[in-house]
Parts: C-alpha cells; sequence; structure tokens
C-alpha cells in the first residue's frame, strides 16, 4: 500500500505530459474524473487510475498467496485452490492432501487368541503430528465369510475423518486367483487397483476410470517397498510396509505402512517423519489418484501381511 501515492504521482505526471503533447483535454462526461490533476489543468483518467488500483491490489494478494503457501508447505504437498475443486476433490482434500500418511493396523486379540478373524481397523495419522489420528478405516463384513474366507472375504471399509466422517469408501469383492480393490466417493467409484497375477512377483495395475496411471512392480521375498511408477517409469508415489517390531511382525496382523505422495519442499521434519525419506516424484498425484493409492495400501494388507491367528497362550509383545 505504501507505493500507492507513488504509483498515483507518476500515473498523474504521464497523464499531463501526453495532454501537453496531444493539445487536448478529456472531460468528465466521458467517464473520467472531473476535477483537476495539476495545475496546469489537466485530467487524469479515472479509468486509469482504477486500473492503477487494481492491479496494486492484485498484486498484494499474489504475494500474500505465495507467502501463505510457504508457510503451509510442511504438511501438504498437494497445493490447489479450493474455489478450483469439484465437490469431490473437496471431500477428500482434507485428508489425502498431506505430503505423506502412517497407517498403522490395530491389534485383533481374538484373532491372536482364538484364530477368530474380527474387521480390521486401521489408524490414520499424519507423520508431522503423530499425537492426534487424522483419519480411521473401518472394516464391515459379513462375520461367517470372515472366518470361512479369511483374507480371501469381500468386505466395504469406510474412511473417515476423526470425527468420524465418511470421506471415501473402498470395497474388495471376494477373489480366488486375483484380488480387486474399489475406491468409491458418495457411492461412485473413482478408482480400481488390479492385481496380477505371477509366480513370486507382486504387480499391480492402477486406474482412475478407465485410465491407468500407474503400475506396481514389486519384486517380492522380502521386499516392502511398492513404488508406483507411470508409464514412463517416474515416481509418482510409494508405499513402505514398516518394520514395527519382532513380537508385532511374528504373533499380530499389526502392520504399518507409510505412504508417501512426495513432499518436495519439506523443510522442517517431526515426530515419525524424521524416520521417512523425502521422495521426488515427477508429479504430484490428484487427490482422486491418491484415494486409489491408499486402497492399494489396504489391499497389499490383505493379501500379503494377514495371517491366520490362534496361538492360544498370552505372550508379551516385544518391540524394536
Amino acid at each position: 500500500m505504501r507505493r500507492l501515492p507513488r504509483l498515483l504521482s507518476h500515473a498523474a505526471a504521464a497523464a499531463r505530459a501526453a495532454a501537453r503533447t496531444t493539445g487536448s483535454h478529456v472531460g468528465g462526461s466521458n467517464g473520467f474524473a472531473s476535477g483537476r490533476g495539476g495545475g496546469d489543468g489537466t485530467v487524469v483518467p479515472r479509468e486509469w487510475l482504477r486500473k492503477l488500483w487494481t492491479e496494486e491490489l492484485r498484486k498484494q494478494r499474489d504475494a500474500a498467496r505465495r507467502w501463505g503457501s510457504h508457510e503451509e508447505a510442511p504438511s501438504r504437498s498437494y497445493q490447489q485452490d479450493d474455489g478450483d475443486l469439484t465437490p469431490v476433490e473437496a471431500k477428500l482434500k482434507p485428508l489425502l492432501s498431506r505430503a505423506n500418511l502412517l497407517i498403522a493396523r490395530d491389534i485383533e486379540w481374538a484373532n491372536i487368541m482364538f484364530a477368530f478373524e474380527q474387521e480390521s481397523r486401521y489408524i490414520i495419522m499424519d507423520p508431522l503430528f503423530p499425537q492426534s489420528p487424522v483419519g480411521f478405516i473401518r472394516e464391515k463384513s459379513n462375520v461367517i465369510f470372515r472366518q470361512l474366507l479369511r483374507s480371501r472375504r469381500p468386505f466395504v471399509a469406510e474412511i473417515t475423518d476423526a470425527m468420524g466422517n465418511e470421506i471415501f469408501t473402498v470395497r474388495r469383492p471376494f477373489w480366488l486367483i486375483n484380488s480387486s480393490i474399489y475406491a468409491e466417493v458418495n457411492g461412485k467409484e473413482v478408482g480400481v487397483v488390479h492385481r496380477r497375477w505371477h509366480l513370486w512377483r507382486r504387480i499391480y495395475d492402477l486406474y482412475l476410470g478407465n485410465r491407468q496411471f500407474a503400475v506396481v512392480e514389486n519384486p517380492g521375498f522380502w521386499n516392502w517397498t511398492f513404488t508406483l511408477i507411470d508409464e514412463d517409469d517416474n515416481v509418482l508415489a510409494q508405499i513402505d510396509r514398516n518394520w514395527r517390531g519382532i513380537g508385532f511382525e511374528l504373533f499380530t496382523d499389526a502392520g504399518q505402512y507409510a505412504i508417501r505422495f512426495g513432499d518436495a519442499g519439506l523443510n522442517r521434519k517431526l515426530g515419525f517423519a524424521s524416520d521417512i525419506d523425502e521422495l521426488h516424484v515427477v508429479r504430484p498425484l490428484t487427490l482422486s489418484e491418491r484415494t486409489v493409492a491408499l486402497a492399494l495400501a489396504v489391499s497389499l494388507d490383505c493379501d500379503y501381511f494377514s495371517r491366520r491367528g490362534g496361538w492360544g497362550l498370552p505372550f508379551l509383545i516385544a518391540t524394536e
């Protein structure tokens, strides 16, 4: 705002010079100011002043927006004005616009003690602020199907925010050879993940509608990193299953998954974020694509890291 008087004086001087050069004086009847712009009787156009004022305000808003985006950079990686979002994207943004997500599965005591398969429960955390969850995943399935079909059972899981409000759902039908999981927002399918059969490799194809946007080709065996790449082999995101300790890994299904959407510009790390390496991606995934990536994390847990429980004796869970 301090520059505005200088801009106005420069504008008045330019107007007077133009008027002296052309020798014409424009009256107020043509939409310009009727007052005098200087001692020589030259008139400053009102429309010109209005444009200068608008341009100054626009520059100030842009500067404030840039400053605000730098302040929010540590916890956000997907920057988009709320006015440009569709209703579906606006619903997804509070959870999925973060640079990293940490998903931890709850311990299922009935499964451990009596081999009784329970509905899966997960906690979603932001590694920058691990003290409070930012969301939950709650499975809903038939109790008989859970005991008979185990990891091949059909289910629907609700992804909610910390207050329990549904954001979207994932639906996993019964499967024999290759599993699939669907991401749905407001009951409408957004994307799907199809597992492709291979003797030892773990291959998944990710679709947004009818368009494939990523593939995962994990070498298998003891590799617990699943990288989403595009058709040009560029990295889009990454899902890591973290080691939680010998007790958790041997006796429970309580796995923990770090979803990294790319955290370029992250200049400070707190809590669990200090254990997450920076990931450079060729482009940020859209919010709809991130729903499919989160659905993939749930499918990975069911396909490879869920086991039949029932040890029959209490034990001490040993952590790292």
